[in-house]
């Protein structure tokens, strides 16, 4: 094995990536990247009965997106693919043979019906059915049977698959990087399918090959796959190959904390858990997170960089990042937080950038509106209400009133704002607006609050009923800006409508 780090995230392409499935990826990146290695996708595709299609270039569509591309894979071949492993199975046969030679695996020629019988006369008697080194030899396999009588056997066809062969009485000392020593008893395990009788390796050989083949150094990967480690480095070992470091990252759980986070959980809370759209369900991208956004909060749901920090670009996450700062324990998804932490990147963008991408939904709500094809003027509209928004759709329910006047008014407000009085003084407000040339929001602000003053009149009852006239309810930012970008004209008629109509 090379010295130089080398990890892949080897998805299976059944489906959409889930989030989860993103965070592994991500901190396989971001160990590669810190150690100045190489990120490898595989794409373990050994069980065609639940190939979707699609899914691969989903997989490889959203990598992208999220901006943690890989090294090698599909497409990107430095001398170690393919790496799809339907293209691979020819190399597996060769492997599972030698372990036959060696004596860690054998022929087991037991067929689907026979392993249920054994399985449910076990449930009847309150047992567990494990096929290893207690009933192999009363089994239908290499082990038990006469060499004439496996002879007989292989000359004949019969179906078979190739088991290993789990030591007997051996105490095995497994290591992970983040949960430390564990020690399993061999006793427990079971003879685990390497090659089917279909002709395809499962997952636990091809995974094994491929790994040593691409010459993987470490193999970072969810919990889930903790259970096979003791299967995985007893492969290793029989082969004679040097065994990589394991590291199994905790799972993300659910919003309430128990369990792990599901599609479900999204379709019941609201909030995505895929990185992109699949069929009917939404995700983060079309849902208006940044890509940026989502790999930050993805990098702290089972990792602590040691400190407060919270927010981290991905050259920076590459610098603090290690396996060491992993948690054990599962990571609660907060959707709010991943709302926070979208919202603080939206104000980091440049208004021009915002204004682009704000654009097509003005077209769409407002396409009448003379403003809808001007970016000058979204610009300076996005500078005015970015600070409260933390998506780009809040964009029009914070701004609509800049594109088109307002038709309706926010009935509690009128009720409490709007008095017998009001329309007497929006009228003599019409006068002065109509009087200034200069219509910047600083010299509409010096001339309204001067009148106000000539007048006697109470503040809030010039400033709250313009609000009104203007947005249609009490919300938006600094009335004179309003008043400046809509216009002279514009300003003018809504507030005659609202004192026809109010």
């Amino acid at each position: 094995m090379s010295n130089k780090v080398r990890v892949r995230f080897a998805p299976s392409p059944t489906g959409p990536l889930h989030i989860g499935g993103v965070r592994t990826a991500l901190f396989n990146y971001l160990f590669a990247k810190r150690h100045g290695g190489q990120f490898i996708l595989r794409i373990e595709d050994t069980d065609q009965t639940r190939y979707v299609e699609g899914a691969e270039q989903y997989i490889i569509d959203a990598l992208n997106w999220c901006g943690i591309p890989f090294d090698e894979g599909p497409g990107k071949d430095l001398g170690y693919g393919p790496y799809r492993q339907s293209d691979r199975k020819a190399l597996y046969w060769d492997y599972a043979e030698e372990l036959v030679a060696k004596d860690k695996a054998y022929y087991a020629f037991d067929t689907p019906e026979q392993l249920d019988f054994h399985r449910k006369d076990h449930e009847a008697k309150g047992k567990t059915f494990i096929y290893n080194w207690h009933n192999r030899l009363k089994l239908k396999n290499s082990l038990s049977l006469s060499p004439k009588e496996l002879t007989s056997k292989l000359e004949a066809g019969e179906a078979y698959v190739i088991r290993f062969k789990t030591p007997e009485g051996q105490k095995l000392q497994l290591e992970d990087l983040i949960r430390g020593q564990i020690e399993i008893d061999s006793n427990t395990l079971d003879d685990k399918v390497l090659f089917k009788s279909d002709g395809m390796p499962t997952y636990h050989l091809a995974n094994i090959v491929d790994d040593h083949l691409m010459q993987i150094s470490h193999v970072i990967r969810g919990e889930e796959w903790l259970p096979s480690l003791a299967l995985h480095q007893q492969l290793y070992e029989a082969f004679g190959w040097e065994v990589p470091k394991f590291a199994h990252l905790p799972l993300i759980m659910k919003p309430v904390g128990k369990g792990k986070l599901s599609k479900r959980d999204g379709e019941k809370g609201g909030f995505p858990i895929f990185p992109m759209a699949w069929k009917d369900s939404q995700g983060y991208k079309e849902a208006g997170y940044f890509p940026e956004a989502v790999i930050n909060f993805l990098a702290l749901l089972g990792w602590n960089p040691g400190t407060e920090q919270e927010i981290f670009n991905l050259e920076e996450l590459v610098a603090a990042f290690s396996l060491e700062r992993v948690n054990k324990s599962g990571a609660r998804f907060d959707p709010e937080k991943t709302k926070w932490y979208n919202q603080h990147y939206l104000q980091l963008k440049e208004n021009a950038e915002l204004a682009v991408l704000f654009q097509s939904i003005v077209a769409l709500n407002a396409p009448e509106s003379t403003w809808a094809a001007n970016l000058d003027y979204i610009e300076k509209v996005v500078a005015l209400v970015k600070e409260r928004a933390s998506f780009i759709s809040d964009f029009w329910e914070l701004s609509s009133y800049f594109f088109i006047a307002p038709t309706n008014y926010n009935e509690k407000a009128v009720g409490k704002q709007w008095k017998p009085e009001t329309p007497e003084i929006m009228n003599n407000l019409i006068g002065v607006l109509k009087s200034i040339e200069d219509f910047s929001a600083s010299e509409i602000e010096d001339k309204v609050k001067r009148w106000i003053g000539d007048e006697a009149l109470p503040f809030g009852k010039v400033m709250a009923p313009l609000r009104l006239a203007l947005v249609g309810d009490l919300k938006g930012p600094h009335v004179f800006d309003i008043l400046s970008m809509i216009g002279k004209e514009d300003s003018m008629a809504r507030i005659q409508r609202a004192v026809e109509k109010l």
